[in-house]
């Protein structure tokens, strides 16, 4: 019979020396969201600091407090270098105080969320994987359990695997196991995993939230982003019956309506009962409902948002949000006031897997104004990059209404956007349409 105990007290040692089997040079990708290891990225940075180390590259998407307060200090980004391919409030700010002092505070790497794999395993070739997994089973297993995203393809990369294991992260069933005799060090550390709970809504939320609620039928598939909005659909869901879950972020709204009995899973073609996703962000009481939970399934993200993958579900419904959107109906969902805000993220995957089901629908949804009202979301010219292309965009809605843009001309789409758009700014905005030949 074989060891696994054994093995597992060969590999158990304290954060500091797992931290010091990462090298100068070395390409490290560190967990994302909730699964950043607190330890392990404690002793790397105090590493960083006491000079012991001073040329590594960090490859990761959605920073959280806890990479924050260690490896992505501003004092460290000459040492241990963040390669962000989804930024936040964290990489914004480096960003910006790079900028003042005339020096890269972060780096950004452009990529969709399903191409994230590639990008690391392929592309970067990253060397080293620091992640927080569910405690060993008596087989041996470790779990990525809500974190199945890109770890599970780097762990199989034949990267160095160091895993702080804790005893609050959940098991997940689906494809989320790593055996401990393809790990190189395990540290133990329970601490409270980083939460997200059900953020406030406004009363645009409410609105927008109905809408979109009015256009799910019964024996959906859903896919929901984090915050307010999307809260806020799902607050509206709570009288539909036998939708399904096929979502990259599984959110506290969706495990709301999985402990309601609204969502069951029951119409679904692939993965029949089962709600899958490829990372979550919630409470603990959400994690623990996930944890060891037969009914939650997580895969790689390369699995999860592919196209092809999420067509094959009927109904399937998008709901994701943008920034700006242009008069011919293109998306930017990432650039603001000239500098990178987040990412692509999974947005064109989910755009593109929903159009393809059948009786599927991709939903972009925004507010139609931002900067306390004095600027307008729908506007003549993209500021930034090109997000979802017009060709993909389906339905828009905001507070004012919704529309599907598919089969309509330029000079319809422009108007029917138009009148998306907050009434102090639609008549600029058909000025413009009209310099523009649109209308």
């Amino acid at each position: 019979m074989t060891d696994f105990a054994g093995q597992y007290a060969e590999r158990l040692t304290s954060a500091e020396k797992a931290a010091g089997l990462i090298e100068n040079g070395s390409k490290m990708a560190m967990g994302l969201g909730v699964s950043q290891p607190p330890a392990l990225l404690k002793a790397l940075a105090d590493r960083a600091e006491a000079g012991q180390i001073a040329d590594v590259n960090i490859y990761y998407l959605l920073s959280t407090k806890t990479a924050g307060d260690t490896v992505l200090r501003y004092e460290l980004t000459d040492r241990l270098r963040p390669y962000s391919l989804f930024h936040g409030a964290i990489e914004r700010a480096l960003d910006k105080r790079g900028r003042e002092e005339g020096r890269q505070g972060v780096w950004f790497i452009p990529t969709g969320f399903q191409q994230t794999p590639d990008v690391l395993v392929n592309q970067v070739k990253v060397d080293t994987l620091v992640t927080t997994v569910s405690p060993m089973d008596a087989d041996g297993y470790f779990s990525f359990g809500i974190n199945a995203d890109y770890s599970v393809a780097v762990a199989r990369s034949g990267a160095r695997l160091i895993l702080e294991v804790n005893e609050n992260f959940p098991r997940l069933a689906g494809d989320t196991r790593v055996h401990i005799s393809e790990v190189t060090a395990v540290v133990e550390n329970n601490a409270p995993l980083i939460e997200a709970g059900k953020a406030p809504s406004t009363p645009q939320d409410e609105i927008i939230g109905g809408l979109i609620a009015d256009m799910i039928e019964d024996g959906s598939t859903l896919q929901m982003g984090i915050g307010a909005l999307p809260d806020a659909v799902c607050d509206a869901l709570q009288n539909h019956k036998d939708l399904g879950v096929h979502t990259e972020l599984m959110t506290p709204g969706l495990i709301k309506l999985i402990k309601a009995g609204v969502i069951n899973n029951s119409q679904k073609h692939i993965h029949k009962g089962k709600s899958v996703l490829t990372f979550a962000m919630g409470t603990q009481a959400d994690y623990d409902f996930m944890n060891n939970n037969p009914d939650f399934e997580a895969y790689g993200v390369d699995y999860v948002n592919d196209p092809t993958v999420i067509a094959q579900n009927d109904k399937v419904v998008s709901v994701n949000a943008t920034l700006q959107i242009d008069l011919f109906g293109a998306c930017c969902s990432e650039f603001l006031n000239g500098r990178q805000f987040t990412a692509s993220g999974g947005q064109l995957d989910f755009v593109r897997g929903a159009s393809r089901s059948k009786g599927g629908k991709s939903i972009i949804a925004c507010y139609s104004t931002a900067a306390k009202g004095t600027v307008s979301r729908i506007v003549p010219r993209l500021d930034g990059p090109v997000t979802t292309p017009r060709n993909d965009v389906q339905w828009v809605v905001t507070e004012y209404g919704a529309v599907n843009l598919r089969g309509l001309t330029d000079g319809e789409r422009a108007a029917a956007l138009i009148e998306l758009a907050a009434p102090e700014f639609r008549e600029g905005l058909k000025a413009e349409a009209t310099a523009m030949g649109l209308i």
